[in-house]
């Protein structure tokens, strides 16, 4: 009962959040844009949805604490923590590119227990919860059941919090291998799409919580791969991000072992 009415909550603010921003994606250029560094923009869409979603968390659930790409962690006391990007994909929002999500987590004590990822300009809502399945606009998601990185496309992020070079080795490897690299600019969306079956796997070597926790969660809970985040340290610091379908996982893997090495 306790994650049900989360998830009820998580999936009806994602939803008015969606909506809201929207509304603001419709006038982008009106949009006032900041840069935070290399190829991370906020606009003032970015802030004022994560407030309306931070305020509505506050007055439902006031002892859990919330961790926002754009203001930050509140620390709560019940040992649930809501993770928010309020637009995940803010290059592509700035520009008028209808590729970008709103997307929420739920972590118990730094455990992904609850996903829901909004695409408002598709229409398409993607959720999970532990222990129950991962669904599109409520038909059950799988992953892709590919044998073979050349059967389809692998998604690939890229931070600048880490060197340029190592992610470019690995889109080499997976066209070495016979893969196609996929990037639409929105990290939180392609996971959703790998726990959809569109894309094989996922690989970016440092995501922050807000754009992956949700994601990751989607693909365990649509049967695939991970590697699993430190629940200790992924809220405030992030984590490497490797995920994928059963048969291709362990390939992708190596690829990112190899290429993400010191």
């Amino acid at each position: 009962m306790i994650l049900s009415a989360r998830l009820e909550f998580a999936i009806e603010i994602a939803q008015r959040a969606g909506k809201f921003a929207k509304t603001h994606f419709e006038a982008f250029d009106s949009l006032v844009i900041e840069s935070k560094g290399h190829q991370d923009l906020v606009s003032n869409a970015d802030k004022d949805t994560e407030t309306l979603i931070r305020v509505a968390i506050e007055e439902h659930w006031p002892d859990d604490g919330i961790v926002g790409e754009e203001h930050g962690r509140k620390h709560g006391t019940s040992g649930f923590d809501w993770v928010v990007d309020p637009i995940d994909g803010t290059a592509n929002f700035v520009r008028g590119i209808p590729q970008w999500c709103v997307a929420i987590a739920v972590s118990e004590h730094g455990e992904a227990v609850i996903g829901v990822i909004n695409e408002p300009c598709s229409g398409e809502l993607f959720h999970a919860s532990r222990g129950n399945g991962a669904c599109c606009n409520g038909k059950p998601m799988r992953v892709s059941q590919a044998s073979g990185i050349g059967d389809g496309s692998v998604g690939t992020g890229f931070s600048g919090r880490v060197h340029a070079a190592n992610i470019v080795k690995v889109v080499e490897r997976i066209v070495d291998d016979g893969g196609v690299f996929f990037r639409n600019a929105s990290g939180a969306l392609m996971l959703a799409y790998v726990a959809g079956g569109r894309l094989l796997g996922y690989v970016e070597e440092h995501m922050n919580s807000w754009d992956c926790v949700a994601g990751l969660l989607m693909i365990e809970e649509a049967g695939g791969h991970i590697v699993r985040p430190d629940p200790a340290t992924v809220l405030d610091n992030g984590t490497v991000v490797i995920a994928g379908g059963t048969s291709v996982f362990a390939s992708i893997k190596e690829i990112a072992d190899d290429c993400f090495r010191p």
